[in-house]
């Protein structure tokens, strides 16, 4: 995946993340509509702001931001906050004038044995398919980013095949499915988690605070949850790359701020989807301008990118502009056709044509039909053609196309030069003259 779309879709979470919280961060309940409900709803949530809570947030946020870089080391940031802005709420605010989490139900969930039918059936499968690709999607996305704050890389096998089974046992329980939390995960990162242990550990913490330890969280205020998700988003933002975006690539940057505000405004799968689309359209015309470089077709040996010998190039010369020698390099993909179309068109100009192909490693459909047109252009032009194409993948694919069977045997060859001698010998047949050929290094 290309980075500018890594990053766009990292910019554009912290952007949703800190657009969310900007309700409960003003004292007020988060609007439905997700952010555009929510930019809606600013004016009058600013209207109806409770300065008490904002007083909470902006205290959170100050401390996470000028907690000295020496003790993140020991003690996370976000903890400090929650537990200082919390005993700070409870000494200065009653429970009637902050909103806080309140009372979590505590106790293990009841086993619930699912029970299949007949008439629902396709519609479960289909409904199970589309949740299943929508969370390996959003894992898969999570487990990007994780990778670009850790510069290590996920398995991504093994994280599809856990969230897998996880969803499966917690579906037993009346759980609805899950998949990778961007949010916990950054968080994690940022307080200097790097293994899985960390993972599971905050499942046990978790499952402690639900059976035995609910009162603990019960006092914490919601605007210092929503200052530390602010915090996250602020650092989800891909600074790095959005200082040098500009300066890097107009096409990266665009795609960059494509992504994001697709992300924010529309959907993060839509613009993930859109913005890699978009990057391999742009790479791929990128490649065929460097691929088309590599198609040459010349009649003589002055073209010194062409790996001749010096008798090979002997052997050109001495056809006096009657053999055309068609040299490609490197893998042949579809946008390359064009460039062999056009490389080939005054076929009829010549008397033999050579198709070097000895270092090309790979062709696809659409260049073995250019190919075969422009070997069959060369047959109609009375034009003979010789094949050089000692690469046995690339063989089996001409195989595959029937394109070698355009060629006779005879006139395939393994070595450049065998190949250079029989068109010369060819052309002076026509012409009718003899001369001796030049030795070969």
């Amino acid at each position: 995946m290309p980075y500018s779309v890594v990053s766009g879709f990292m910019s554009g979470i912290g952007v949703i993340l800190i657009i969310l919280q900007l309700s409960p961060l003003l004292g007020q309940a988060a609007p439905a509509g997700g952010v555009m409900g929510t930019l809606s709803a600013l004016p009058n949530i600013i209207d109806n702001m409770k300065f008490s809570e904002l007083f909470l947030g902006v205290v959170t946020l100050a401390i996470l931001f000028l907690f000295p870089k020496a003790y993140r080391r020991y003690v996370p940031a976000q903890l400090v906050a929650l537990v200082a802005v919390t005993i700070l709420s409870v000494v200065m605010f009653s429970t009637d004038d902050i909103r806080r989490i309140g009372e979590i139900p505590a106790g293990l969930p009841s086993l619930v044995i699912p029970h299949f039918n007949a008439e629902i059936f396709t519609e479960m499968v289909i409904d199970a398919l589309v949740l299943g690709t929508l969370g390996c999607i959003d894992t898969l996305l999570t487990a990007v980013i994780g990778d670009s704050l850790t510069r290590k890389e996920h398995d991504s096998d093994k994280e599809l095949r856990g969230q897998g089974l996880a969803n499966m046992l917690s579906g037993l329980f009346g759980a609805l499915p899950g998949a990778g939390a961007t949010m916990g995960t950054v968080t994690n990162i940022q307080v200097g988690a790097r293994s899985p242990i960390s993972g599971i550990t905050r499942a046990l913490v978790l499952a402690l605070v639900v059976l035995v330890a609910g009162g603990l969280t019960e006092p914490i205020p919601m605007a210092v949850l929503a200052g530390i998700a602010v915090y996250v988003g602020f650092n989800i933002l891909d600074w790095s790359f959005i200082q040098r975006a500009h300066k890097v690539s107009f096409a990266g940057m665009a795609i960059m701020y494509g992504v994001m505000l697709l992300t924010v405004f529309v959907d993060l799968i839509a613009a993930v989807g859109l913005g890699v689309f978009i990057s391999n359209i742009i790479i791929i015309e990128r490649l065929s301008r460097e691929q088309a470089r590599q198609v040459k077709a010349i009649s003589d040996a002055d073209d010194d990118d062409l790996p001749l010998t010096d008798s090979e190039r002997g052997l050109l010369d001495k056809a006096n502009g009657k053999v055309l020698f068609f040299y490609l390099s490197g893998p042949m993909i579809f946008s390359v056709s064009k460039a062999i179309s056009r490389q080939h068109t005054s076929i009829s100009d010549y008397e033999v044509m050579i198709l070097d192909l000895t270092d090309v490693p790979m062709i696809d459909v659409t260049v073995g039909l250019a190919l075969e047109n422009a070997i069959k252009d060369a047959l109609e032009a009375k034009c003979s053609v010789y094949l050089l194409c000692p690469n046995e993948k690339t063989r089996e694919q001409l195989e595959k196309f029937h394109v070698i069977d355009l060629v006779p045997d005879a006139n395939t060859y393994k070595f450049r030069y065998e190949a250079l001698n029989a068109a010369i010998r060819h052309v002076e047949r026509h012409d009718g003259s003899s001369a001796e050929l030049l030795p070969l290094n």
